[in-house]
């Protein structure tokens, strides 16, 4: 487990808030009852929240792209919320034991930044998943979107991207490619490639996308989805080929690049997220304060050069816009699930 843990910038910042939050108490205290109100008691936990370090959880290994955009708004959040914030790594089962950590956590301080499946199809693809999403997690904010990029390893045969596609389908089912795990969106998004373009690709899943390079620039590996952020850098070193991104128009994140549409694979649409959540049993005004937090902080210019530098689109929104994406990627992803027979690890 990778443990890094994100200050306020200074101890006063801390000490005035505590302030605030005693003087709030104590005017609420001396207010006069009204029918009908909420109880001043209960209001007072929520004015003094946080009152220990954050904990985000991460599902994934450091330098995976859900690593990424929780440090690229810790410091940040840290400062908002005059706490610290510790950002924990505890890989496994396609990040489905860092959720499973902050479905049952009961301290109101630990959450997870997630992605798509964490959040949406978990339980579909293993009924034995110790939560289900829809009923034990509570979608805070959304941070950011991606699209993917299709790469392929730098000895495919060819100059251009659809020529790389086609080496690629060539190898029939000799090609493998990587995903950090059964049901992640690399590996259901790669699923609705194949079933769109013709590649019979043999699925290998790894520990998270930094292995996958690994492989992929030792020739162990023939193609893999990788987020921009991760990508871009193996491209342009000559390490990896690019033959184009999973979103409907050119991605900003990497411009230079062309669509799978315009190489021809079409209804091969594909965005992953990157999102904040914690347990169901969070009270909503607590969920309510680190949501607007969150939203504040990723607006903010530094944390969204950040996530721009680490290759996401901040994208931020509240509960009830996660929720919507939530839904549409349920029933997408549960389309490939139920197409491909896909289980989990």
């Amino acid at each position: 487990m990778t443990t890094n843990i994100f200050r306020p910038a200074s101890v006063l910042q801390a000490l005035l808030l505590a302030a605030a939050c005693t003087s709030a108490v104590a005017q609420t205290a001396s207010a006069p009852a009204v029918a009908g109100a909420r109880k001043p008691l209960a209001a007072a936990p929520v004015a003094a929240w946080p009152t220990r370090p954050v904990r985000l959880l991460i599902g994934f290994p450091p330098g995976s792209v859900q690593d990424l955009s929780a440090r690229a708004i810790a410091e940040p959040l840290s400062r908002a919320l005059g706490q610290p914030v510790v950002v924990e790594n505890k890989s496994g089962a396609s990040g489905t034991i860092a959720a499973d950590q902050v479905a049952k956590a009961t301290d109101q301080h630990t959450f997870g930044v997630m992605n798509n499946s964490q959040l949406t199809i978990a339980r579909m693809l293993n009924p034995a998943v110790g939560y289900d999403p829809e009923k034990d997690l509570a979608p805070v904010a959304l941070i950011g979107t991606t699209p993917m990029v299709l790469v392929v390893s730098a000895a495919a045969s060819g100059n251009t991207p659809q020529e790389w596609l086609t080496w690629l389908r060539n190898l029939g089912s000799k090609a493998s490619y990587g995903s950090p795990g059964n049901g992640t969106p690399g590996h259901l998004g790669m699923e609705l490639v194949k079933s769109r373009s013709g590649v019979d690709a043999v699925h290998v899943p790894y520990q998270g996308n930094p292995q996958i390079i690994t492989a992929m620039m030792g020739n162990q590996l023939h193609a893999a989805l990788l987020p921009p952020g991760l990508a871009m850098q193996q491209v342009k070193a000559g390490k990896l080929k690019a033959i184009g991104v999973t979103s409907e128009r050119r991605s900003l994140l990497a411009s230079e690049l062309l669509t799978l549409r315009e190489v021809g694979v079409m209804g091969a649409d594909v965005e992953l997220w990157t999102a904040l959540a914690g347990p169901a049993s969070l009270p909503p005004a607590i969920r309510e304060k680190l949501a607007a937090a969150v939203i504040d902080v990723v607006k903010g210019d530094e944390a969204r050069q950040r996530l721009i530098t680490v290759g996401w689109q901040p994208t931020p929104s509240t509960a009830e816009g996660l929720k919507t994406r939530m839904k549409t990627d349920t029933k997408s992803f549960g389309g490939i699930i139920m197409m491909r027979n896909i289980r989990s690890d």
